[in-house]
Formats: structure tokens, C-alpha cells, sequence
């Protein structure tokens, strides 16, 4: 176990915070340009205490240094791929925490040629794995976490326009997301009752290392800033800055929705 005992400053400094005294577990780092990272930071500027996951030891030497910047309490390993480890990170977390108020699900996976082919050539294994590591990991972290939200709280996923619209070189990895917004929906309807809201923050195309895999990507940036209402493409910090919302009694009456921030590009065909 990675343990960071840095106080949490901001949170002691400035009780009135909107998450100050608030737990949460972020998933999916993996350099300083990762959404997750710019929702840590967000978070922690609001005053919220936060562990932090990553994938292998490969990755850890580039994501350490990110979570001892912010004063992470924790940075375990977390690869859902291997049974029992997402249940293991969780059940740190209660350890440390006591209870979670809100958890960031920011992983996906898909193989190039999937992602790039015709979907109806998709492999069984190909299929499977993206739907385990990209949309089911979701509904197994939520079932760990339920019984540590004891006072309610935030479960957020990241999605992407291709879960409701063709994106050329998205491929199967559209079906994937389209299945992780509906399991949103379910999982809203399922912890509604224990004061257990669930989102999808779907951004506009930002160039991160999951996204320099799709092909021609750096075409889908300048379309979408052209077609975008507010002429831009976003960035991971204004993503970060309304997934940190979620986390806030500020959206308390919200739950199962998709929220879209691509600077209003998705209303435009």
C-alpha cells in the first residue's frame, strides 16, 4: 500500500469548500493530460480527500509523482482485468476513509482493430474484453462501493458522443459506450433509494493517450471546434471542473443523466 499522510489544506483551511471532509476514488490516470487527473485536481480544490489507482508498474513511475503532487491518501494498483483487484482498492478505501462520497470511473479499453474496423467483424474476445474493461468494471465498482456511501453519494463514468451517433473510427467501442449509458440509467434507478446519484460525462474529443488511438483524431479536434457553438474544443480542466460538480450537493436533485461538455458541439448534426 501507497499511503500519502500530506493534511488536506485547502479542505482545513476553508471548511466551507463544497466537498470539504469528502472521500473519493478516481480510476483511470495515466499521465498529467488524463481527464481523471484534471477531475483530481478539481476535486482536491474543492477540499476532498481522494485516492487514486494505477494500472501497472510501468505506468505508476508517471502517475506516482501526479498523485504525491495533490497529497493523494492513497495510490494503489488497480487492473480490473485481474479478479478480486477493483474489490481490493475499494476495500482500502474504507479502511482509510471509513465510507466513499463519490467515485470516477475513467477506464476503457478496445483493441485497434476493433475500434478502427467494421463493428460486425468484431471479435467475440475483442467484444468481451471491451465490455469487461469499459462498461461492466463500472457496475462491479459501484457493487463494492455501495456499502461504504453510507450518506449517499456520486458515481461517474466517461462516455463519448459515438454512444449516440456514428463516429467514423470509433467502431465497437460506440456499442460499449452506448451500453455504459444505460447501465448509468439502471444503476440511477437501483441506488436512487440510498441517496446514490450516477452520471456520464460525455466530453468533446480532447487529445489524451486514450484518444491518440483513434485515427485521424487531430481531424475530429478541428471539426469540432469549427461545428462547436462556443467555437472551441474543451479542455480536460473544464471537464474536470463539472465532474467535480456531480460531486457537490450543488447537484443533488440530478441523477442518470448523460451530461455532455463539448462546448455544445453534440446539438449540432
Amino acid at each position: 500500500m501507497n499511503t500519502f499522510t500530506e493534511p488536506t489544506a485547502v479542505a482545513q483551511g476553508n471548511p466551507a469548500l463544497p466537498l470539504a471532509g469528502k472521500k473519493g476514488l478516481i480510476t483511470g490516470i495515466a499521465n498529467d493530460k488524463s481527464i481523471a487527473f484534471a477531475v483530481a485536481k478539481a476535486v482536491r480544490a474543492l477540499g476532498a480527500d481522494v485516492a487514486l489507482t494505477y494500472q501497472n508498474d510501468k505506468t505508476a513511475k508517471y502517475t506516482q509523482p501526479l498523485a504525491e503532487s495533490i497529497g493523494a491518501r492513497l495510490f494503489e494498483k488497480l487492473d480490473v482485468t485481474q479478479p478480486g483487484s477493483l474489490e481490493a482498492v475499494i476495500e482500502k478505501c474504507g479502511t482509510e476513509f471509513g465510507r466513499l462520497d463519490f467515485a470516477i470511473h475513467s477506464m476503457a479499453f478496445c483493441e485497434a482493430d476493433d475500434l478502427h474496423g467494421r463493428v460486425i467483424d468484431t471479435s467475440e474476445s475483442g467484444f468481451d474484453a471491451a465490455m469487461n474493461i469499459s462498461c461492466h468494471s463500472f457496475l462491479r465498482m459501484a457493487k463494492a462501493i455501495e456499502p461504504l456511501m453510507t450518506e449517499g453519494g456520486s458515481l461517474i463514468t466517461m462516455s463519448y458522443l459515438g454512444a449516440e451517433r456514428v463516429v467514423r473510427n470509433y467502431g465497437v467501442m460506440g456499442i460499449i459506450k452506448a451500453a455504459l449509458e444505460s447501465a448509468v440509467r439502471y444503476m440511477a434507478y437501483d441506488l436512487g433509494p440510498k441517496g446514490i446519484r450516477v452520471f456520464a460525462v460525455s466530453p468533446g474529443p480532447i487529445m489524451t493517450r486514450a484518444a491518440s488511438g483513434i485515427a485521424n483524431f487531430n481531424k475530429l479536434l478541428e471539426s469540432d471546434a469549427v461545428k462547436a457553438p462556443l467555437g472551441h474544443t474543451v479542455t480536460i480542466e473544464e471537464v474536470g471542473a463539472l465532474t467535480a460538480f456531480l460531486c457537490t450537493a450543488g447537484s443533488s436533485g440530478m441523477t442518470g443523466q448523460t451530461i455532455y461538455v463539448d462546448a455544445g458541439a453534440h446539438i449540432v448534426a
